[in-house]
């Protein structure tokens, strides 16, 4: 179709990857330069935008669900990107970095790390808007089942994500360390935030699969539509297992409960309210472990035993542990003295 751009291969995968590179090295550069943190996450977020304006403009066509995908994954990236840099310009500077902003190659490891996710999660966007798919094959109009299914997706996780991001921030904002979040949506979810981002990228690909989950797409292309769920699930992964919920909720745990910051109260709160899909937490508090591990994701990679993962409580256990043995050594030493008084007096 007149105006489409071919440029490496019909799918945009090759173009795109090279635009990200290019963009984080840019930004790493500074970062690392300066010793630089309040772009990092901008860069992140809006290298979602770029990649979106420029395959949504290669496509040469724009049929509504193409805008649609692409509008919704640019919102969701300029969203995030401008809470984190408001955040950052906040705080000053970002404790992640604490240990690698003057190490050149473990802090290009999380530039790396960076092109991946942006790389990865645009996917259904990108395939979507490509040659392969657009020029090839006819397409659906918009507003099928799947279409709508995504559109509610989206909206509820951006909501979601948008409103417990902002309560987190005032939460924050008070300095209180020993309160704990848990109105709004966090009364749900210990992490509402990270569940919002997770269905706004289903939403996106519910979206975006629609041409070949109707018909309307087949052979390769069919096959690669489908194969960028790998974008959703890369999110989820690096969320549940990298970078969200394994430095969030064992260490949390672990900080409140050695310093003593209303431990008692944030130990209930973790046994009442779901790690990440929202649950009424009156019913929450009662299911079995069983089912909090497999329907509910509450993995024992995050939870907080005192008794195994504490200094402080070891150190409690050894201390008990040898007061008793103490205590024992008396009370023997008492009945040794005791019966060598009786031998005493017997003779």
């Amino acid at each position: 179709m007149g105006g489409t751009v071919h440029v490496l291969d019909d799918y945009y995968l090759a173009i795109t990857l090279l635009i990200t590179v290019a963009y984080q090295l840019l930004f790493f550069s500074v970062a690392f330069s300066f010793k630089f943190d309040k772009l990092t996450d901008f860069a992140g977020g809006t290298n979602f935008v770029v990649l979106a304006i420029i395959t949504l403009a290669f496509s040469g066509q724009h049929d509504a669900r193409q805008i649609v995908a692409s509008l919704f994954i640019m919102v969701w990236g300029l969203r995030l990107s401008g809470f984190l840099l408001f955040r950052i310009l906040k705080t000053g500077k970002d404790d992640r970095f604490d240990d690698k902003r003057d190490k050149f190659f473990p802090f290009l490891g999380f530039w790396v790390f960076q092109m991946i996710w942006v790389w990865a999660v645009s996917l259904p966007v990108t395939v979507l808007n490509s040659p392969a798919v657009q020029q090839a094959y006819p397409q659906p109009a918009f507003g099928t089942g799947r279409d709508i299914a995504g559109v509610v997706l989206y909206a509820i996780g951006l909501v979601m994500e948008t409103v417990s991001d902002a309560q987190k921030y005032r939460f924050r904002s008070r300095g209180d360390r020993a309160a704990i979040c848990d109105k709004g949506f966090f009364a749900l979810s210990r992490h509402p935030n990270y569940f919002g981002e997770i269905i706004i990228q289903f939403g996106i690909f519910t979206i975006c699969v629609s041409p070949a989950a109707d018909g309307y797409v087949g052979g390769q292309a069919y096959n690669a539509l489908y194969a960028t769920i790998v974008g959703p699930f890369f999110l989820t992964i690096l969320l549940m297992f990298v970078s969200g919920l394994t430095l969030s909720e064992r260490p949390g745990a672990e900080k409140r409960y050695e310093k003593g910051l209303n431990w008692e109260a944030y130990e209930r709160y973790l046994k009442r309210t779901s790690i990440l899909i929202p649950f009424p937490p009156q019913i929450y508090e009662h299911l079995p472990v069983f089912l909090k591990r497999t329907i509910f994701l509450e993995f024992p990679i995050y939870v907080f035993d005192p008794a195994k993962h504490s200094d402080v409580a070891k150190g409690q256990h050894a201390a008990e542990e040898g007061r008793d043995g103490v205590g024992e050594r008396q009370s023997a030493d008492g009945l040794v003295t005791g019966g060598q008084s009786q031998q005493a007096l017997q003779q």
